[in-house]
């Protein structure tokens, strides 16, 4: 059966003259197949539909020679050469069978797409999960880090605390030394006794500093609230903590509430609620009771 040439077949396929001719011609006239093959590749290339350049032999007015296509030769036995005329059942069936390629072609071209696209997902994930474990190793060296920065400073506080225990010894002894001394050579008389020198266990401890404070709240259900303010806060933070966790009241009303001390009674007055917890008296701990605020 006859066939129709390449390009007469590319055009009933339904590409246009000017792509078809050029797939070919830059596939070197391989056959219909490297053609499609290239036109399919090469659809979404914005400049598809531009021309090939005109061969040099043409620019500069020369004819082409035997050896090239287009010469004498080849025009001669092109013109030679009589086209087959192909009856109407033959052109469907050379269409079909075209159609039947460039159907495989599509598939074949879409299955490549998936197989990149499927490639190109697996990367991704490979790089996200690279870059989640670079940002757990780096959370880890920080925290590394943080930890080994608490050691030092623990035992630089401890060598301190040892400096300090070991300069203290050392006074001791040199005040011992020094009135043991001034004792042994001045005598004193048997019957008045001089006075003893202070040692450093009997000096008065010093008030220790507190700062925070640790609140107990009763409330007038029997449920209590216990919470950590600093001792420089004022006991309207107190009051305001209060108000915003104790429980919700039947009519969905929340009166003021008072603060009370529990022993020795005592209600506590606007004005102190601006006064911080240290100077009333409620460092380091202190048991506080809430009761209605009678309206004035």
């Amino acid at each position: 059966m006859a066939e129709l040439t390449a390009l007469e077949s590319l055009i009933e396929m339904g590409f246009p003259r000017g792509r078809a001719e050029k797939a070919l011609a830059l596939t070197g006239n391989q056959g219909i197949e490297a053609a499609m093959d290239w036109l399919m590749e090469h659809e979404d290339d914005p400049d598809v539909d531009e021309p090939l350049p005109t061969p040099l032999g043409h620019v500069l007015g020369r004819e082409p020679t035997s050896s090239e296509p287009g010469g004498p030769e080849g025009t001669s036995s092109n013109a030679g050469e009589a086209k087959p005329v192909l009856s109407e059942e033959e052109r469907q069936e050379q269409t079909k069978r075209m159609l039947e390629l460039v159907a495989q072609k599509q598939r074949e071209r879409e299955e490549r797409e998936e197989r990149e696209a499927l490639e190109r997902e697996r990367q991704r994930r490979k790089q996200g999960q690279e870059l989640s474990a670079a940002r757990q190793r780096l959370q880890e060296d920080e925290m590394r880090r943080a930890a080994e920065e608490r050691r030092r400073e623990k035992a630089e506080e401890l060598a301190a605390r040892q400096r300090v225990r070991e300069k203290i010894e050392r006074d001791k002894a040199e005040r011992a030394k020094k009135y043991g001394g001034s004792v042994g050579s001045r005598p004193s008389p048997p019957t008045e006794p001089g006075p003893v020198p202070s040692s450093p266990s009997q000096e008065p401890p010093t008030k220790r500093e507190y700062d925070q404070c640790r609140i107990q709240v009763r409330l007038p259900d029997g449920t209590s609230l216990t919470q950590t303010f600093r001792a420089r806060e004022q006991l309207a933070a107190v009051r305001l903590y209060v108000e915003l966790h104790r429980g919700e009241e039947p009519g969905g009303d929340q009166d003021p509430v008072q603060l009370l001390s529990g022993f020795p009674r005592r209600a506590f007055s606007e004005a102190d609620m601006e006064r911080p917890l240290q100077e009333l008296g409620l460092v380091p701990s202190a048991v506080l009771i809430v009761a209605k605020k009678c309206p004035s």
